[in-house]
């Protein structure tokens, strides 16, 4: 097979760990990997761990890759909601295409052990939402300034957690909350 990055190399098989078999691209170090292959090499090593620190680089293709065995586009998909790194998936043969220092940069994350559900819906919806929780944070602390963002998620905690908090809100938001007349 012909290497889906960068079109020169070609893909043998290899690697990634002992028994994880992929193939690796012989020219820019890329890795295609089966999820089948996978999920045979997790059940096999579930007790998966890694070292703590290691010296990578690792690349990241921006542009869609077709899959080198269909040749269909693959879909990308976020690795985590603070990383902009993404996967290259092909659904149609369940295979993974991993830039150079891409699996060890998931090893590193420990996100090696759960390479799979990182394309289900539920991953990525956790994502999306994550994402959108950081930047409705970012602009409420521009907007209120840091010590008043703090201070307005302090009481807003206290506040969920009371059990008058209807009562409270109801006190806190009136113009004059010791009048009678609305």
């Amino acid at each position: 097979m012909k290497c889906t990055r960068c079109k020169q190399g070609e893909l043998t098989p290899d690697f990634l760990e002992p028994q994880l078999r992929s193939h690796a691209c012989n020219h820019c170090g890329g890795d295609w990997l089966l999820v089948e292959d996978y999920v045979a090499w997790k059940e096999n090593n579930p007790e998966f761990t890694v070292a703590e620190h290691a010296d990578f680089e690792i690349e990241d293709t921006k542009h869609a890759l077709l899959c080198p065995v269909t040749g269909m586009i693959m879909q990308k998909y976020h690795v985590s909601h603070d990383s902009e790194h993404k996967l290259d998936y092909s659904p149609q043969v369940g295979g993974i295409w991993m830039d150079r220092g891409e699996w060890t940069y998931l090893k590193l994350a420990n996100l090696a052990g759960s390479l799979n559900r990182i394309f289900t819906d539920h991953w990525q919806q956790s994502i999306r939402s994550n994402s959108a929780k950081e930047t409705f944070q970012e602009i409420y602390q521009e907007k209120f300034g840091e010590a008043d963002y703090r201070k307005a998620r302090e009481v807003r905690a206290w506040l969920q957690g009371h059990q008058s908090r209807a009562d409270l809100r109801a006190y806190i938001l009136a113009e004059d909350p010791y009048s009678a007349v609305r």
